[in-house]
């Protein structure tokens, strides 16, 4: 039986002292993290040969790990270090997705924890173009964003995402791109798969990081960059009137660093100065990072 299956893109993985090429097969019916859902991941990008806060993205892994119960096995700048020899695989033309995870191999039934001796690490890479800076629409999710009580939401747990997954299903089948995701008090948290900012009268706002939602990597530098340049950002609780009567609203995350948002429910929006600005300032950023 072969150990690996085609892969969407082309795809190279790191595990167990190796490099893989394709789909591993990595994970069995008994594996703690297949029925039981003890993974963690992060996500970084490669583009136009640079790869930006990549040695933050590796460290948030292990936090991640950690939050959840699990072991980290590999240490950061081994992780980029392992991440640049792989990159040396792909042809350079097509955005990459670094994505390093944890899992859990063994432990108990029906939701007792891991076990942390049993931590797994495989670093995956493949090619995944950035979307287009042209715009998104956003709709109301009806699915909401859990809290740490109820969900581990100080780690980027697998276990999160098929939530999320949900709202950008419901999202599509009603003709739009992503959803605005609200926490359980009814204040906008994120989209369904990035952060989320707003601009009125020249101001600069993105709800405050509350424990619903990753507060990430790319939206502390976007924050600080647009601060270097002048623009303040306010963190604050934000409802869904805030949005809908915004000047501009702008997405930032590691799938595609920043995009604005052309369409919210019925209203139509123009691509705002701030938001080219910020994306202008992040690559600016991530060309100035490679060649210094």
């Amino acid at each position: 039986m072969s150990l690996t299956t085609p892969a969407q893109t082309a795809t190279w993985t790191y595990v167990d002292g190796d490099w893989h090429e394709g789909n591993v097969a990595i994970v069995g019916p008994r594996s703690h993290a297949m029925w039981l859902g003890s993974s963690v991941f992060d996500g970084a990008r490669w583009f136009e040969g640079v790869a930006p806060d990549l040695d933050r993205h590796c460290e948030r892994v292990n936090n991640s790990a950690i939050a959840l119960g699990l072991k980290p096995t590999m240490a950061a700048d081994e992780m980029v270090a392992l991440t640049r020899d792989g990159l040396k695989r792909f042809d350079g033309k097509t955005a990459v997705y670094i994505r390093p995870m944890y899992w859990a191999e063994h432990g108990g039934y029906m939701g007792v924890p891991a076990d942390p001796a049993s931590t797994r690490f495989c670093l995956c890479l493949y090619e995944s173009p950035m979307l287009p800076p042209t715009g998104l629409s956003l709709t109301v999710s009806p699915f909401r964003r859990p809290t740490l009580e109820t969900m581990p939401t100080n780690a980027k747990a697998g276990c999160l995402y098929p939530n999320n997954g949900r709202a950008i299903v419901d999202a599509r089948m009603r003709g739009f791109d992503n959803a605005l995701v609200l926490d359980m008090l009814g204040n906008v948290a994120e989209t369904a798969s990035s952060n989320i900012f707003l601009v009125k009268d020249g101001q600069v706002y993105t709800p405050a990081a509350n424990g619903t939602f990753l507060s990430g990597i790319t939206r502390a530098r976007t924050i600080s960059l647009l601060a270097d340049y002048g623009f303040r950002t306010t963190e604050k609780t934000l409802c869904v009137r805030d949005f809908l009567e915004a000047d501009e609203i702008f997405s930032t995350g590691n799938h595609s660093k920043v995009v604005p948002v052309t369409r919210i429910e019925d209203r139509n929006l123009q691509p705002g100065p701030i938001a080219k600005k910020a994306r202008d300032l992040y690559w600016d950023f991530a060309h100035a990072r490679a060649s210094a």
